[in-house]
């Protein structure tokens, strides 16, 4: 029966084991810096897809004592360096006023837990404002509250501009689900590439020329193969247009085939329907492992 390993023994083990952690780190980034060598051309190098199937497929494996939120601060502390490592990005968040509660001003927690501790930040005190800079090329994502059916000034009109500059919301923060209370909820806005990843969720806005009840929307949504998950209320724009906000199963894009359908089942009261992002479904973690 062999001896148990002395507390010495045991650390030296794990130098060793940090060591092999490290030189993996190092080839990892070397990988990395040949994909950013391909990308030359893309102002922003996130891939937000790319991350979440990246996150899902490790806790899908995950197994042992630690928790399985901590394996995702790990990675996500990672991605967001070495995606600044191809190319280097700034993010601005929207926190609000400094007057504006706890609830608000968390929004920069969770902007600083997705894209890392070494990515710059500005705070802004509007949406509005976070997406400005996002689409001057001040940053390269705008951190924006979720949508609220109470705000008399939504974000998310500005994403209906017709314009190669556009912004589209491409990724959820958090990304992980730890409990019942999730505590804020935010969304990544960007002019970046929006890869679906097999598990998706799609933000849709319909413009309408007359008011719409949401159990008529709803059927015209299903009829076209479209299966609605939340509604936002209707805003009334520029020139009395009502543009209402669906969130959407499954990805959506502005060319989908879907939408025609939508319009034609909404007869005169559908104007156009456009696709204004979409981001992966958040994993849940629970159980003793997510915690």
């Amino acid at each position: 029966m062999s001896e148990p390993l002395t507390l010495d023994q045991l650390r030296r083990q794990i130098d060793g084991i940090d060591d092999a952690l490290h030189d993996l780190i190092l080839e990892r980034a070397q990988v990395v810096a040949a994909i950013g060598r391909l990308k030359q051309g893309q102002p922003v190098a996130l891939n937000p897809g790319r991350e979440a199937l990246i996150l899902r497929r490790l806790i899908s494996r995950h197994h042992g004592g630690l928790p399985a939120a901590v394996v995702l601060r790990m990675w996500r502390e990672l991605l967001a360096g070495m995606t600044g490592m191809q190319r280097p990005f700034s993010i601005a968040v929207s926190v609000g006023p400094v007057s504006v509660g706890d609830d608000d001003r968390a929004l920069w927690d969770v902007a600083r837990d997705h894209f890392g501790s070494t990515t710059p930040v500005t705070a802004v005190t509007t949406p509005l404002q976070a997406i400005r800079l996002v689409m001057d090329g001040s940053a390269g994502i705008a951190v924006v509250p979720w949508p609220d059916s109470e705000d008399e000034q939504p974000w998310w009109p500005m994403l209906l501009a017709d314009d190669a500059l556009t912004p589209q919301v491409v990724a959820r923060l958090p990304f992980a689900i730890t409990g019942e209370d999730e505590g804020p909820v935010a969304l990544a806005v960007g002019a970046v590439p929006n890869e679906p990843t097999g598990d998706d969720l799609s933000l849709l806005s319909i413009e309408l020329g007359e008011a719409v009840s949401r159990g008529r929307l709803k059927d015209a949504l299903e009829a076209s193969g479209l299966t609605p998950t939340a509604f936002w209320r209707a805003v009334t724009l520029a020139e009395g247009r009502l543009v209402q906000l669906v969130e959407i199963d499954g990805p959506v894009t502005s060319t989908d085939p879907r939408l025609a359908v939508l319009l034609d089942g909404l007869d005169r009261a559908g104007v156009a329907a456009r696709s204004i992002g979409g981001f992966a479904r958040p994993i849940r973690l629970d159980g003793p492992e997510g915690r």
